[in-house]
């Protein structure tokens, strides 16, 4: 399958018997659908990873509805709670002998200034941290699956084009520091270390197949704290009348999930390792500090340090 803004869900997927496949932030939006398209496709289950379990089994009864057959399970995950995230790790390591698709789906987006329960910036802490600690828990039952005879492993972190919205230097390590800058500018951080993150990974875990996309420009619940105060609403609307013409738009989450979908599931041939993908199945550069790699190693040293602080 040649990447194309032609891609069909419900034809281009191949077959995904005997896979596992786990969604961070199922329960609603980009996360939800990409769950619904791969649900139809007969993997073996789907674990929907979210903190609010009333919203996660809401979510898989309407999948459900449309994918009867389908095997989703919810999954607890807080990504702003290291306890959280390592007993979610462990639930899913005792029921799972294999991990085919995972997809770091979940995410904030322009929040007040606060910290994770570990104290990081929220959104860093939430989009980079908890993700990163997350992938960190499961690589061992990653790498055993990608031992397996035919495997084909995938990672796929979802970021965002506000990558571009990073502050000057890339990341800003100091968390306190970030208080003083735009919740953009964080934003743009969190979504710069998942494509930093993403390139690490790859370099790390060549057996792996990992990448980033943007998945395009799509106005779900994200937007909610963005629209807060009169001039956000201002700038709200007119960024509305914008996006039509933008590229890579999608008047809802079915055209929106579609890049992540096609990048866990497209031939391996046409996916290359470590990069950063905007629709659909299209390799884009980024910024400079997104293609820096010593950035990279520097971000994962630094993730590293942190987890080891916290004895994981």
């Amino acid at each position: 399958m040649a990447p194309s803004a032609q891609f069909n869900p419900a034809t281009d997927i191949p077959s995904l018997a005997g896979k596992v496949v786990l969604v961070t932030g199922g329960n609603a939006g980009l996360g939800k659908q990409t769950i619904a398209y791969l649900a139809a496709h007969s993997p073996a289950r789907i674990y929907l990873a979210a903190r609010t379990a009333s919203k996660a089994e809401s979510a898989i009864a309407d999948i459900q509805r449309e994918a009867p057959s389908a095997v989703i399970e919810y999954l607890p995950l807080d990504l702003t709670s290291f306890s959280s995230i390592a007993e979610a790790a462990s639930t899913f390591k005792a029921r799972e002998q294999r991990l085919d698709i995972l997809v770091n789906n979940a995410g904030i987006m322009m929040t007040p200034f606060s910290f994770t329960k570990e104290g990081y910036e929220i959104q860093f802490g939430t989009n980079h941290v908890g993700h990163a600690l997350f992938t960190k828990l499961l690589m061992p039952v990653l790498l055993q699956t990608a031992e397996q005879p035919g495997a084909d492993v995938r990672i796929i972190n979802v970021s965002s084009m506000g990558m571009f919205a990073a502050p000057s230097g890339g990341i800003i390590f100091n968390q306190a520091a970030l208080e003083k800058e735009y919740t953009w500018r964080r934003y743009g951080q969190s979504k710069l270390a998942n494509i930093l993150f993403t390139r690490e990974l790859s370099a790390r875990y060549p057996q792996i197949t990992s990448v980033s996309v943007h998945p395009g420009v799509i106005i779900t619940d994200l937007y909610n704290a963005f629209v807060s105060g009169p001039i956000m609403k201002g700038m709200f609307w007119f960024y509305k009348q914008l996006v039509p013409i933008l590229p890579g738009h999608f008047k809802d989450v079915t055209g929106g999930a579609l890049a992540q979908t096609h990048l866990a599931t497209a031939d391996r041939s046409t996916i290359q390792n470590g990069e950063f993908y905007r629709p659909v199945g299209i390799v884009t550069k980024g910024s400079s500090y997104s293609q820096d790699l010593g950035l990279a190693r520097k971000l994962w040293e630094w993730t590293e340090e942190e987890f080891g602080k916290h004895g994981y």
